[in-house]
């Protein structure tokens, strides 16, 4: 699989007191998982204490659009960073901007794409990953639980369309090139 490597957890620390994990992420960053904040990318993030008390780990060497069961391909490695603050930015949640083209990700030989239906974006990205589950069990003979942690580690889970209420589309595109 191409390596595109990035930093799981990058964050702030938030305004409230006590100890506070990383996960789930929340308005300062965190345990965000975003395969686009790579190499190049600017991101901004709301401080909301002084010293902005930032942390970075959980590097990936890879992992899909969506991280659909917390697997990635994990990795050790150096990072190096620049910081500039930006006042009276008034951010409420992080926002990035990365370097260059974010969806050639594997897209040599296409993709086979499952999808999920319905009034509910969390069911219908559950039922976009058991379908391509059930595609890649039935196709490539794979065990569920390892057809499920390779559509972690490489296929992207996308918001396909809301506009049509009551019932929205969630997909998900497993690459072809990965068994060929």
């Amino acid at each position: 699989m191409p390596l595109k490597p990035f930093a799981g957890t990058i964050g702030l620390a938030p305004a409230e007191l006590g100890q506070h994990s990383v996960v789930p992420p929340r308005r300062v960053g965190g345990n965000m998982d975003i395969r686009d904040m790579a190499a190049g990318t600017v991101l901004y993030l709301p401080v909301e204490v002084p010293g902005a008390l930032f942390s970075i780990g959980d590097t990936h060497a890879t992992q899909g659009d969506g991280e659909v069961c917390g697997t990635a391909i994990e990795s050790p490695m150096a990072v190096s960073l620049k910081f500039d603050l930006v006042k009276e930015a008034t951010l409420k949640y992080p926002r990035y901007r990365t370097p260059g083209p974010v969806a050639r990700h594997f897209d040599a030989k296409g993709y086979d794409v499952s999808t999920g239906i319905g009034p509910d974006l969390m069911t219908g990205a559950r039922d976009a990953v058991s379908g391509m589950i059930d595609l890649l069990t039935a196709r490539h003979g794979l065990e569920p639980v390892e057809a499920y942690m390779l559509c972690s580690v490489c296929a992207d889970l996308r918001i396909s369309e809301v506009v049509d209420m009551p019932n929205w589309v969630v997909s998900l595109y497993f690459p072809r090139i990965v068994f060929e």
